[in-house]
């Protein structure tokens, strides 16, 4: 995905001088405020592109309401902890007023970095920032760093495997093992199954190539269905590995919607989009209105929507309007989506 390197949200600029007074009523600073942000995506993926894509058009809708511009600088270390290391580091030697990290291996080495400068960090899309030791607790942070959080709800996603199929025999769980965002879902779908009396047998991969390997073993060992938390490294992989899934009338289960874009069966839990939306507010919140990061709450948001994708249940002889019946009482609300690379 093409990104811009630097956004200048300078709008509005020459007509809120000339209309003073109309600028201070609708909430602007009074002056023009200039922040410099530094955004370090963890990996090119739907899910996570998506946060960032809105976390600037957010910035901009902010940037002409409050009078303010903010000079966004993007970067991406693709999974690379060296590349990383040396993209923060730019970050501190180009004096950002505040770092966006997208994803928990970003948003830990944020914090690790920043402990002496005590430069504002804001994260997005960590699973779970309190085991990660991200923040001291959701409610007070306690630090130089707070964030939004897309913690997934195991057991819901559990229940809807259950509800496709009240006969399952034994269900694949696929992860990432250095990816610390599918640590505790895994746990909490080992404990699940095992309460069930649900065989499961796992595998990992770190990247593409391994991923692909342990679908072999999947459809080698006879299981029904797939079940992936919120993991980046099977997220990256997916578009490798659908068809051979479905081709194998294996059901993949997984913690994000972009999943499902990507062609996995059914995507369950946050709207990336708002939550990037909601990132950009909190950044807005501590440059602008001087919100205290380590007294700024993280935010959680709720993990109720099921996305199917359309294109998996053809394939597979599936109904979606069978399964929205099937999955509504276990979701918010349930969605279709086709396979594709990228949100439009």
């Amino acid at each position: 995905m093409k990104r811009k390197i630097t956004a200048l949200l300078t709008a509005l600029m020459t007509l809120t001088a000339a209309i003073g007074l109309c600028a201070c009523s609708s909430g602007a600073t009074g002056k023009d405020s200039t922040f410099k942000i530094g955004v370090c995506n963890y990996v090119d993926d739907a899910s996570l592109n998506q946060i960032v894509d809105n976390i600037e058009e957010r910035l901009a809708e902010i940037g002409a309401e409050k009078n303010a511009t903010f000079e966004v600088v993007y970067d991406n270390c693709n999974a690379d902890s060296n590349v990383l290391s040396q993209i923060i580091a730019n970050f501190e030697a180009d004096n950002v007023d505040l770092m966006v990290g997208i994803a928990t291996p970003v948003a830990m080495s944020m914090q690790a970095a920043t402990e002496d400068s005590k430069t504002p960090v804001v994260f997005a899309a960590v699973s779970d920032p309190v085991a990660a030791g991200v923040v001291e607790s959701l409610d007070a942070p306690g630090a130089n760093i707070t964030g939004t959080s897309d913690f997934l709800d195991t057991n819901a996603i559990m229940n809807l495997i259950l509800a496709q199929n009240p006969d399952i025999k034994k269900v694949g769980l696929l992860y990432d093992v250095g990816q610390d965002s599918s640590t505790t879902a895994i746990a909490e779908a080992k404990a699940f199954l095992e309460s069930k009396g649900i065989e499961y047998t796992e595998h990992t991969g770190t990247n593409v190539d391994e991923v692909s390997l342990a679908v072999d073993a999947f459809i080698s060992d006879g299981v029904e269905a797939i079940f992936t938390p919120s993991d980046n490294t099977i997220m990256t992989a997916e578009l490798s590995i659908y068809e051979k899934l479905a081709d194998a009338g294996i059901l993949h289960y997984a913690g994000a919607d972009s999943f499902a874009l990507n062609g996995a069966f059914l995507g369950y839990g946050v709207d990336y989009a708002n939550l990037g939306r909601e990132t950009a507010d909190m950044v807005a919140q501590i440059l602008v209105e001087g919100a205290d990061p380590a007294s700024t709450p993280v935010k959680t948001f709720d993990n109720g929507t099921a996305t199917i994708n359309t294109d998996i249940c053809d394939k597979l002889g599936l109904s979606f309007d069978e399964l929205n019946e099937t999955f509504s009482p276990y979701c918010t609300k349930v969605e279709s989506i086709t396979t594709a690379e990228s949100f439009e």
